[in-house]
């Protein structure tokens, strides 16, 4: 609520303010976190736009200890002379007028993420107190607002807060000169508090998120520099971002597979028409016809893994929810991947099906900036482009592009466009496969149906919640588990040693593994794009190696195939892998009471219990039993250890266990042979001769 002692020089001026105060959810989207984290991006775009204008490459974000947020830069600085249709000062129109600022003409910014005018005046109004301090002219400017309406807060201590007496202007607003600055010295200092009467007791900065998009906004501007210190934890943290490369940087952080191609630059332009109404020197809206530029970047690569990550963006504004530059750059890459296919379908063995939007997305990493002046936005969050004439223009400029990287006579040109060309079209084999094999399914239930592996020991309950499937290292211990198991509900299957590096190898290869293919029919969900998490037929996934090097190695070669290929297992926390114990020790305990038995799982732990039973004076049977693999159990130890549900232990395996398994398989079996060699040097130093099997 507005405080109630308004002057009423003020009523017009607040009357917009008052409107975003009473809906803020028409200008922020809402008033929880993300509502909070929106009005932080509104005051810092505005620094954004000055330096993709060319005026200045510094901007320093500060989150004080509290609540308030600090955005300094060193731009042009807000105007401070007088605006002549208001007689207010520049800062003063700028942070209580809607729809007014230097966005709306073409003189100032040639393309901006402030489009509405609304941004500084939003912020204005929902803040419980906002600073700003200018720097032009060789003076310091400084002018504060309390909900939006200016006046000066009586700070009697040194540090500002919101709670100071605060008195309003009456007759005239005061636009304050507090210090010099050298001359040439320009820039823009905006602090402020968030109102509490607004936001909910919920919403906080998420500083993850804060970081996250300084470094994408560094990405997108060359050689911008944007610094964050976050005094509100119990220490301060502080980074500071900056990148030459521009977008292709971008592709390279976003892609966590190995890559088919090498980051492809497509870049280019297209001009268009549009009627708008500007505001004529009477002051009456014109319907003018003008002409635009829009200007294409677009960084994309292909990797071999099946996951889509795509990044787009308006004047440096992330448009999550896409729209007409995304479409553009979807039917541009569609159509000409179609033609090219359909071109050389023989040599591909294409058939006559035809590629869709999925088989070409397939494994690609992209980002697309498009900067055009006034976009046309759906809301003023901007999560949507609508303008029209942008949908050719990308769509222009992909084709041109990819006509020009697919016509090249260079060595690796003519490589990398020949993988892409076999990617698709296995990812298209691949979706017409599993599209055929679904409809199969519906037509036969799992008993009824004759492809499962001879070699599944299967479990006799249909409830997918309750049923496990183990998969067991060796045919020896497949023999051990048969006894061992709940036949109810665990059901097993044995892969002989070390199935197939899917890091290296492509689908086809993958596919036509005896190993990998057989863990696919049986889970019976699918792999890759087709993965269908509600027809997999176990609720749980166990993985059940040995203690030893080679179990660790089969254990890491699991997980990089249900990363790479069944990743929703994994997202899901339906992967796990099993514990088995290391040493069995058994304590002789005297007369006729029964001997005790104790499993440990690591060597630390055996030492700790040994130097126990010898202060409590307790005999043990010497030597102690070294499990190296599952199969030197009997029924018994391995139900009782591993597999029965009141005594073993399972680890959940997350996407962050999967993506280390997969990243320390593309180092130490990757493509890339410098990394391995560094990594195995730099270890060698710690490797002693007790630890390798001799």
């Amino acid at each position: 609520m507005a405080s109630a002692d308004y002057s009423a020089r003020h009523l017009s001026v607040l009357e917009g303010l008052e409107a975003v105060r009473k809906r803020p959810g028409m200008y922020i989207g809402s008033t929880d976190s993300r509502g909070l984290m929106h009005c932080v991006w509104e005051i810092i775009d505005n620094s954004v736009d000055e330096a993709l204008g060319g005026h200045g490459s510094e901007i320093e974000i500060q989150l004080h200890a509290d609540s308030s947020v600090e955005v300094r830069d060193r731009a042009r600085g807000i105007p401070v002379d007088i605006e002549p249709k208001t007689g207010l000062s520049g800062v003063e129109v700028v942070f209580t007028k809607l729809h007014a600022g230097g966005k709306f003409g073409s003189g100032s910014y040639a393309a901006s993420g402030g489009l509405h005018g609304v941004g500084a005046s939003v912020v204005n109004a929902l803040s419980e107190r906002l600073d700003v301090e200018v720097d032009r002219d060789g003076k310091t400017y400084a002018m504060s607002f309390h909900r939006g309406e200016p006046g000066v807060f009586d700070d009697s201590g040194s540090t500002p807060t919101p709670d100071a007496p605060f008195t309003p202007f009456e007759n005239g607003s005061e636009l304050r000169i507090v210090g010099k600055v050298k001359r040439g010295v320009t820039g823009t200092r905006i602090r402020y508090w968030a109102d509490r009467q607004i936001f909910s007791s919920t919403a906080r900065f998420q500083t993850e998120e804060l970081f996250d998009r300084a470094r994408q906004t560094a990405f997108l501007v060359p050689g911008l520099s944007i610094g964050i210190t976050d005094e509100r934890g119990d220490e301060v943290r502080r980074d500071a971002f900056r990148f030459d490369g521009g977008i292709a940087e971008f592709v390279e952080h976003l892609a966590t597979d190995s890559g088919v191609t090498e980051t492809w630059r497509l870049q280019g332009s297209g001009s268009f028409t549009e009627t708008v109404p500007v505001l004529s020197p009477q002051g009456a809206m014109v319907p003018t016809e003008l002409s635009r530029e829009c200007e294409v970047d677009l960084a994309l690569r292909w990797g071999t893994g099946y996951e889509t990550t795509f990044r787009s963006f308006v004047n440096i504004i992330a448009t999550p929810k896409g729209g007409t530059h995304q479409a553009g750059f979807e039917a541009g890459l569609l159509k000409f991947l179609r033609q090219t296919v359909e071109a050389n379908a023989r040599r591909l063995k294409a058939g006559t099906d035809k590629l869709e939007k999925d088989d070409v997305l397939a494994g690609l990493t992209a980002v697309l900036t498009v900067r055009l002046p006034e976009p046309q936005f759906e809301g003023q969050t901007k999560e949507i482009l609508g303008t029209p004439a942008v949908r050719n223009i990308v769509s222009q400029v992909v084709t041109k592009g990819l006509k020009e990287r697919f016509e090249s006579t260079k060595r690796d040109d003519k490589a990398q466009t020949a993988l892409v060309l076999d990617k698709v079209v296995a990812e298209m084999k691949s979706r017409i496969s599993a599209r055929a094999h679904k409809e199969t399914q519906r037509r036969k239930n799992a008993l009824e149906s004759s492809s499962l592996p001879a070699k599944l020991v299967d479990c006799r309950s249909n409830d997918v919640a309750l049923s496990e499937l183990m998969i067991v290292e060796g045919d020896s211990a497949l023999g051990t588990a048969k006894l061992a198991r709940n036949s109810e509900f665990q059901a097993l299957l044995p892969i002989r040693g070390k199935i197939l590096n899917v890091q290296k190898a492509s689908v086809s290869d993958m596919l036509g593994n005896t190993e990998c293919a057989s863990i696919i029919q049986v889970i019976g969900a699918g792999s890759g794009r087709s993965f269908d998490l509600s027809t997999a037929r176990y609720g749980k996934i166990i993985l059940m190696s040995d203690a030893d090097v080679d179990g660790a190695h089969i254990r890491t070669l699991l997980l990089t195939l249900f990363f790479r290929y069944m990743r929703p297992l994994v997202e899901d926390g339906r992967v796990y892998a099993a514990v088995p114990p290391l040493h069995r020790v058994v304590i002789m305990n005297p007369g006729t009471k029964p001997n005790e038995t104790i499993y440990t799982y690591s060597e630390a732990e055996l030492h700790t219990l040994l130097a126990q039973l010898d202060k409590a004076k307790k005999r043990y049977q010497d030597p102690i039993q070294r499990y190296k693999g599952l199969g030197e159990m009997d029924a018994d130890q391995l139900a009782t250890t591993t597999m029965d549900k009141r005594h073993r232990t399972l680890r959940r395996v997350g996407v962050s266990d999967a993506e280390r398994a997969e990243r320390t398989f593309d180092l130490l079996m990757g493509d890339d042979v410098a990394p391995r060699k560094e990594f195995i040097i730099a270890g060698s130093e710690g490797m002693s001769r007790e630890r390798i099997d001799t």
